[in-house]
């Protein structure tokens, strides 16, 4: 069934990604297409099972060696799921091991999402990147020059980043609104177009744009729009006075190395730019619905994932919520990492190979080495298979 978007065009419904997990280590090789098995039951294929393994192999290396507590992995090829695994444990204490099914903060990765919403506003015509984002927000103070929302969302507005221990806030903000309030009257950091500073508030006010766009609260727009509508069944706003199935606990290392909980944060501050929740199989979902127009249109993928320049002609290897990078081997990536409080996370997509990886632990400071080593693996495996 073709189903209806709300400009009235036909989009094509997405594939659904199997979802299951019961086990630590649950291995699942499926169709998005197909139905969901009962839970307890595992696919396995022949086709990938070299890559598998050995990607395998280097996870639980790499989390030994730095003490990493749970990972959880997930790759698809096109509109194919072939592999989703967890590793280790969500909760240490409880002994609860990850499974496919266990949410994660994915940080930045949030930013990818909200700049999918901001694609639906676009085509509706709702919002138009380039006026002052006063025309959406009333209330936020005029600057010495003004900023549009294309270049808050490729950071290149002047919009501050997180100072001290910002990152660690508790404070809880009610709506999008009132986290404004963090840094509406600092001073632009330069003027918008000449330089390149990444801005996680900057996103915060992507969000409230598209609140006076949208005329909805910024969370269920993107309930509404992103999530339900991609089968996004695993991803949510981190709220801390909600009971959340399958949440895992958060950890960071301590002065001598140690795995130590980490610090209590109320994520409310910055949902649009670091607040949500999720699975390596929904974000894998997510990236497959980008890797070629159908969700969104072409021109609309074109403005969000091609990377802005400065007023110079400089790249700034990022658009609005995507950056473009390269592998070893010179394939053009599409990706976004994010860091949280207690999680890290790396969204991967590789169009030459319609390759979408996503990689998640749940503790603070870790590079995702191991989730570029994952596509590699997949991607050498596919070069082999095809000559």
């Amino acid at each position: 069934m073709i189903a209806a978007s709300a400009n009235g065009t036909a989009r094509p419904p997405i594939s659904r990604i199997l979802t299951l997990g019961t086990t630590a280590m649950c291995m699942v090789v499926t169709s998005l297409g197909a139905q969901t098995p009962r839970v307890g039951e595992a696919h396995a294929s022949d086709n990938y099972r070299s890559a598998i393994e050995s990607v395998r192999s280097l996870i639980r290396e790499a989390m030994v060696a730095e003490n990493i507590p749970g990972a959880s992995f997930a790759v698809a090829i096109a509109d194919d799921l072939v592999w989703s695994e967890g590793f280790g444990w969500a909760d240490l204490e409880h002994r609860t091991p990850v499974t496919t099914l266990t949410r994660f903060r994915i940080g930045s990765v949030s930013k990818t999402m909200t700049a999918t919403g901001l694609g639906i506003l676009i085509e509706r015509g709702q919002i138009d990147l380039d006026v002052p984002v006063q025309q959406y927000v009333p209330d936020f103070p005029t600057k010495r020059w003004p900023i549009s929302t294309r270049q808050v969302g490729g950071h290149i507005a002047g919009v501050r980043h997180y100072r001290g221990q910002e990152m660690r806030s508790s404070v809880h903000y009610p709506t999008v609104s009132s986290g404004l309030t963090i840094f509406a009257n600092d001073t632009l950091l330069f003027e918008p177009g000449t330089s390149y500073s990444y801005s996680s508030y900057g996103w915060n006010l992507v969000s409230a744009v598209m609140e006076g766009a949208s005329g909805q609260d910024f969370l269920a727009f993107m309930r509404d729009e992103v999530w339900e509508p991609l089968g996004l069944r695993h991803t949510l706003a981190d709220h801390n006075d909600s009971i959340i199935p399958d949440r895992t606990e958060f950890y960071e290392h301590g002065s001598d190395g140690a795995i130590v909980n980490a610090p209590y944060v109320d994520n409310s501050y910055k949902w649009a730019g670091g607040g949500f929740l999720s699975t390596p199989e929904d974000l894998v979902r997510f990236g497959a619905a980008h890797l070629r127009p159908g969700y969104l249109r072409a021109e609309t993928l074109h403005q969000l994932m091609e990377p802005q320049s400065l007023r110079n002609g400089e790249s700034t290897g990022y658009g609005i919520g995507w950056s473009t990078g390269t592998q070893d081997d010179g394939d053009t990536t599409k990706s976004h990492s994010g860091g949280s409080v207690g999680g890290t996370t790396l969204l991967l997509l590789i169009p030459a190979h319609q390759l979408v990886v996503a990689g998640v632990v749940n503790i603070s400071g870790y590079a995702p080495a191991m989730t570029r080593r994952v596509a590699q693996a997949f991607e050498d495996y596919m070069r082999r298979e095809t000559r």
